[in-house]
């Protein structure tokens, strides 16, 4: 007989995660390869991620920081630049060193300076990209001074992505951590080659977090959080069982005191609980039984890449997030810190 208290899952993958390197790295690995067996990884380091021997480094200090207990596999990708090599970027793809291709508009979110000024710099990149089936990864936001901040991923779609989707109709695009009623639409009508990730920040918080009872710094994340109606938008469409939408965590730790600064970063840590997180909204919308699918099948099947073998196994419990996580000499606040959720997770076959 069923226990109704376990909720076990066929292993999943986060499609978008920062794992940030140095000091950070230890941690960070840890917590995602906890929960997931695979995880895209994003090249925003300082230098960027822009050649194949610089993601093959980047992929040993991975599997080094990796926990022995713990069998992931770090999908690495290439960050794109006004000048990158077309050559390395299909290269890398061919050879399985890159598993996709990051845009950042230039100046769009963390350590996004080195990134594209136009995308019109790097259609010979996308057509390359196109031709070999390797998938664009987009964060999508523009960065003009004029739009406003919330605003500027409806700007996006409509200025940068719809062009681009219409001119490479055969580019697998994935947008990234979606935060709009306007993007869940936009993906929803694009083609099958479309598709998009979704964070659990974005399925929790509202904008009105980030000032519940003074400025909180650990709600600012890039993009931010926009109205409760497109929270509410993107729950739908997490939990709608529509295959173009699948887990991101866009988990992205930073040093509490980076945090709590003048000029503070952007970036929630999800990673610690994140299919908790997950697994709270969905019972929240009467859909539980659709999680499996969202975390650990319609990923791999956008990618093309095998579904996990090994599973997880969530129990109905309350556990209480902690304040602050120390580890590796790093001190960050995670995600839902302080509250108490109402799954956690018990074992992790891998």
């Amino acid at each position: 007989m069923t226990d109704p208290r376990l909720l076990t899952l066929r292993r999943p993958d986060d499609w978008h995660v920062h794992l940030r390197d140095g000091a950070m790295l230890e941690l960070a690995v840890a917590a995602t390869a906890r929960q997931f067996s695979r995880a895209i990884v994003m090249p925003n380091l300082v230098p960027p991620v822009t050649t194949r021997t610089a993601a093959v480094e980047y992929r040993e200090r991975i599997l080094a920081a990796c926990p022995a207990e713990f069998e992931f596999t770090p999908l690495l990708t290439a960050y794109l630049t006004d000048t990158i090599d077309a050559d390395e970027v299909a290269a890398g793809f061919e050879d399985g060193t890159f598993t996709a291709c990051k845009l950042y508009p230039a100046g769009a979110t963390t350590n996004s300076a080195a990134g594209v000024t136009d995308v019109r710099n790097i259609h010979p990149v996308l057509e390359r990209m196109q031709s070999i089936g390797m998938p664009l990864l987009v964060h999508g936001e523009v960065v003009h001074g004029g739009v406003d901040v919330f605003d500027r991923e409806a700007v996006f779609l409509e200025s940068v992505l719809r062009p681009l989707v219409d001119r490479f109709p055969e580019l697998k695009v994935v947008l990234e951590h979606i935060t709009t009623e306007a993007a869940v639409d936009f993906v929803t009508a694009a083609p099958d080659n479309v598709a998009a990730t979704i964070t659990a920040h974005h399925l929790h918080i509202d904008r009105n977090a980030l000032f519940d009872g003074g400025l909180r710094p650990h709600a600012y994340c890039l993009p931010v959080a926009k109205r409760r109606e497109h929270l509410h938008a993107l729950r739908r469409a997490a939990v709608s069982g529509n295959p173009k939408f699948f887990l991101g965590t866009d988990s992205a730790p930073h040093p509490q005191t980076a945090k709590e600064s003048a000029c503070g970063c952007a970036g929630i840590y999800s990673a610690p609980v994140a299919l908790e997180s997950y697994a709270q909204v969905f019972e929240e919308e009467g859909h539980l039984e659709r999680l499996e699918a969202f975390a650990s099948e319609h990923g791999p099947r956008f990618y093309g890449l095998p579904l996990n073998e090994g599973t997880m196994t969530l129990e109905r419990a309350q556990q209480t997030v902690p304040e602050s996580i120390c580890q590796a000499g790093q001190t960050v606040v995670p995600f839902h810190a302080g509250e108490t959720l109402t799954w956690r997770l018990r074992e992790a076959a891998n």
